[in-house]
């Protein structure tokens, strides 16, 4: 008898201080399941992305923005009194490493996943977010496998390949009439992305490429490519690559005498195309996704560059950094918006909630969301390389210079 009284004893007071400790938690508005990655006073977020190997400075550039913001957020307190912690998971642009990557994410338990690089590997990713239920924000990718069809647990930020694919044609067309345009691409899902904008961008001119030639990722090897596509004598020829074989393209088509309009999306890492190319990046045309950083009127480009020099002192603004530090703030907005009690859902749905919500980005980038609408911005700049410099044009007859 003394021992059943003791366990029953033992049970009463079991059932009756866990009962006050929910009855606690409730109370003080903090959840008695707290989710993975967040504590009093920290939440997790793990970035996957190419810390190593030929496209490493497109993931490093983006972590230098995305710190740079996320540091001043919690040097003034954090997001609801818990600071933001990046944690980093190298897969060197490679999809064959992509998913150890995001394994380690999840043994780590963090909340959410932010700053990830790239179209190849963002293939692997988007299909284990939705299938962990780990929402992912901000992906240095304009591909259309982030939100087609749609996916609750992504959500992307910046213009898609094919708004930048659709402002190169209609704006070329419009300025200088129907050109020959060819394309040389990567050949893997980023280059088929923006095969596909550039396809659909100019069907609506009833055209097509006039040629087309590949070459592998993580290589330089683009001998062939530059010879399938010359043969064919295009006006404009799009490349579709980060900065190393882009580079390699410019210069080894003008070391040759070919001397067609070249221009390539945002992907390829501008600045550091330039510094590669030297001066065979001259009248190279970017289209970009964010504002240009010498737009000091606008309020948020001011913020990136004073916080970047402030935290990131080795760092120089460029537009895959400043793409980082937009990402940041989109992922900081929504953790505020879905409050202390804090859960993925509450993420997503405080995301969702943002209907044309300026960034300080200019009228064209206004943010907005919807249960359905996980991709945040529609508007794109234009910019060609010019004495070195990407710089901001409005007509493609101002582009070549003679």
């Amino acid at each position: 008898m003394k021992i059943k009284t003791n366990f029953k004893k033992a049970t009463v007071k079991s059932f009756v201080g866990g009962l006050t400790v929910l009855l606690s938690s409730s109370m003080l508005g903090v959840p008695a399941f707290a989710e993975p990655g967040v504590t009093d006073s920290e939440i997790d977020i793990g970035s996957c992305c190419a810390l190593t190997g030929p496209a490493a400075k497109l993931g490093l550039d983006q972590l230098a923005g995305a710190n740079a913001y996320i540091s001043d957020v919690n040097a003034h307190g954090g997001v609801n009194g818990r600071k933001i912690v990046v944690k980093k998971y190298d897969d060197g642009y490679e999809p064959g490493k992509a998913v150890a990557a995001f394994n380690k994410l999840m043994a780590d338990k963090c909340f959410a996943g932010a700053f990830f690089v790239g179209t190849p590997t963002a293939k692997v990713y988007v299909p284990l977010a939705e299938k962990n239920k780990v929402p992912i924000v901000g992906l240095f990718t304009g591909a259309p496998l982030l939100y087609e069809p749609f996916r609750k647990y992504v959500v992307s930020v910046r213009a898609s390949y094919a708004d930048e694919m659709r402002e190169q044609v209609d704006r070329m067309w419009k300025d200088l009439g129907p050109q020959k345009v060819g394309i040389i691409y990567q050949n893997d899902p980023f280059g088929q992305a923006v095969l596909d904008g550039l396809n659909k961008a100019l069907t609506a001119h009833n055209a097509q490429p006039v040629a087309k030639g590949t070459f592998e990722r993580n290589t330089v090897d683009v001998n062939g490519a530059i010879n399938q596509v010359k043969a064919a004598n295009p006006d404009v020829v799009v490349l579709v690559g980060p900065y190393a074989p882009e580079a390699e393209i410019v210069k080894r088509a003008h070391a040759m005498g070919w001397k067609p309009l070249f221009t390539t999306v945002s992907f390829v890492g501008t600045e550091e195309f330039i510094q590669a190319a030297g001066k065979d990046a001259e009248e190279v045309v970017v289209t970009q996704v964010v504002a240009p950083y010498n737009r000091d009127d606008l309020k948020t480009v001011s913020q990136y560059k004073k916080l970047l020099a402030q935290y990131s002192p080795a760092s120089k603004p460029n537009f895959c950094s400043f793409e980082g530090f937009v990402d940041a703030m989109v992922l900081v907005e929504g953790l505020k918006a879905a409050g202390k009690d804090l859960t993925r859902e509450k993420l997503i749905s405080a995301l969702e909630s943002f209907h044309g919500k300026d960034l300080g980005l200019g009228p064209n980038l206004k943010l907005t969301y919807g249960p359905q609408r996980h991709k945040g911005l529609d508007s794109v700049y234009t910019t060609v390389v010019r004495d070195g410099q990407p710089v901001a044009f409005f007509n493609w007859k101002q582009v070549r210079s003679k």
